[in-house]
């Protein structure tokens, strides 16, 4: 009985394929656009999560806004970030110097820091050494450089030895960074190349906190510095250890700084992007509603033309519920086909978007919100479906075979 009653369905949607395909159009463009948005916003979501965990993921960074007219030293930053509780720490200052070496001149952007910077940051070598403590004991005239700034200046990346003019005066470059390592705050410099056409590199070089302290009045105290915990499992033990030192340093006033934790960066991240992705499929999933609305609207007018045909069905002994069951097969089956058909396009769509982003983002189909949108897709045939179907069993059978509509 089932079976004969699906078949009977199934022929009724295909009896008229145009109407049929352009009741589907409004569930294809709903889980079409409910696939896309979603998934365009899990791989921003990505990128970006990707990207801040890239800088690792345990460590605080901490701001002075307000020294008590008792600035934070190099000497004595070294002696209250000295604690257990602390992996590694590092001051960090920024300046912009002009970087010259043979007939290249560019401007650079400088960061004063300590050798624990790097590890904390999880910067890989590509050739050379870190800065080390007696760089910044000796305040020694040497340099770290990107992978970027030792091509743009030397035309090659292995330079370890060789002198670059900072501001006019000589640093040696002790150290190469991999190609792939940057700082978080990492300030893009544009440059002509060979073509005349633009393209964007990161020039960046890194010296001991205490050389850049001679060089600008900017790094005479110490205004921003990262510290790092054992584990992430530690994070919170390091935050208030850290917390209590400088609450200790600037007579208990919580806004003369402030820390952040890298870790509550991730999760907010990641809860905006859980936010985004449930907006856009909100947005999305209405049009689905509109979809589920046509077929109900298409349904009233196939129970209509055929009253006639309910009529003798029910002469000949079918039943209220077999009846029913037919028209609400045949919403599900248009609601449920417009779905695979929307999923189909979707996945295309993705498709090409990843091939035209590349590396930039990556964008792929999310397999929970698909079988979400089957689902949704099979209530919305039912839910919609119902009234059709209810009012067609409902129909007296003396009444359908005297119809001539």
């Amino acid at each position: 009985m089932m079976v004969q009653t699906g078949k009977m369905a199934w022929n009724a949607v295909c009896a008229n394929k145009m109407r049929t395909f352009l009741t589907m159009l409004g569930i294809i463009i709903g889980v079409a656009a409910l696939i896309i948005l979603v998934s365009i916003a899990d791989g921003a979501g990505n990128s970006v999560s990707s990207q801040i965990s890239q800088m690792g993921s345990n460590y605080l960074s901490a701001q002075i806004s307000d020294n008590k007219e008792n600035p934070l030293k190099l000497a004595e930053f070294m002696e209250l970030s000295d604690e257990e509780e602390f992996a590694e720490s590092s001051p960090v200052g920024r300046m912009s110097a002009t970087g010259k070496t043979g007939y290249t001149s560019s401007s650079v952007n400088i960061y004063g820091t300590s050798g624990g910077y790097f590890t904390i940051m999880d910067m890989e070598l590509y050739a050379g050494r870190l800065l080390k403590h007696t760089d910044l004991e000796n305040h020694s005239y040497v340099v770290v450089v990107s992978y970027d700034t030792a091509v743009e200046f030397f035309g090659r990346a292995d330079i370890v030895g060789e002198s670059l003019s900072l501001d006019g005066k000589s640093f040696q470059v002790v150290g190469v960074l991999s190609e792939d390592a940057s700082s978080p705050s990492s300030v893009m410099a544009v440059k002509n190349n060979s073509d005349d056409s633009l393209e964007t590199v990161v020039l960046e070089g890194y010296i001991p906190y205490a050389t850049m302290s001679r060089m600008t009045d900017n790094a005479l105290e110490i205004t921003q510095f990262y510290v790092s915990s054992q584990d992430e499992d530690s994070m919170e033990l390091a935050e208030t250890k850290l917390e209590e030192i400088l609450l200790a340093r600037f007579g208990n006033d919580e806004d003369a700084f402030s820390i952040r934790n890298q870790s509550d960066v991730m999760e907010a991240m990641q809860e905006v992007g859980n936010t985004m992705s449930m907006m856009l499929g909100g947005i999305a999933a209405i049009s689905l509603l509109v979809g589920g609305i046509g077929i109900m609207n298409i349904m009233l007018v196939s129970v209509t033309e055929r009253t006639k045909e309910i009529g003798i069905r029910k002469a000949i002994g079918a039943g209220k519920g077999s009846i029913m069951l037919q028209f609400l097969l045949e919403a599900m089956m248009v609601s449920l086909a417009g779905c695979i058909v929307g999923i189909a396009c979707s996945w295309i769509a993705l498709k090409v978007m990843g091939n035209v982003m590349g590396s930039a983002m990556s964008v792929a189909m999310n397999g929970k919100v698909a079988l979400l949108s089957v689902a949704f897709s099979g209530l919305i045939g039912i839910v919609f479906g119902l009234y059709p179907a209810n009012k067609a069993a409902n129909k007296k059978p003396i009444d359908a075979l005297r119809y001539a509509g």
